[in-house]
């Protein structure tokens, strides 16, 4: 009568039927996207596409340097990266801290800033630190002061730059 018949009758699909019906994605064309886009590191300007001097951003995140910026603002008015209405007061004037080899770095815990960490400004003051840092010495302590100048700063002052 038939023995072994229901032996393929499963409740989940092996990896060669997922594979048959088109559920794997092709790898060339996620790499061909990752090959084209490359993060602009953190120590360039958006506007230029060179290492900066003297950085200012925009509440949204972007970094500038100052002698490209205000130019560019004189002329078109508007943020080049986003095309919305900007003004030279928009700009935050940023200070990053050094260490001996000239890399910038938190000013707190004194670690070097990478391509992957998570980097932020405070609008207020302009001071830049490691989001570690302001999230343990800040949120989390409810503690909303500048971490270098005590200067009282809201939520919504904190800039995500990386």
């Amino acid at each position: 009568m038939g023995k072994k018949q229901h032996q393929k009758d499963k409740l989940y699909l092996t990896t060669t039927e997922w594979k048959e019906i088109g559920g794997h994605k092709d790898d060339t064309s996620t790499r061909l996207q990752r090959a084209q886009f490359k993060r602009l590191p953190l120590t360039h300007c958006s506007l230029s596409l060179i290492p900066f001097e003297d950085p200012v951003c925009t509440r949204s995140g972007e970094i500038f340097d100052l002698t490209h910026i205000i130019p560019y603002l004189k002329k078109n008015g508007v943020n080049p990266c986003t095309g919305k209405k900007m003004s030279s007061k928009d700009l935050i004037h940023l200070k990053f801290d050094k260490d001996e080899q000239g890399k910038f770095r938190c000013p707190v815990t004194f670690r070097a800033f990478t391509d992957h960490t998570h980097v932020v400004a405070i609008a207020t003051t302009g001071n830049v630190f490691s989001f570690e840092a302001v999230q343990e010495l800040n949120l989390k302590a409810n503690h909303l002061k500048d971490l270098l100048t005590d200067t009282p700063f809201q939520k919504s002052d904190i800039i995500v730059l990386q």
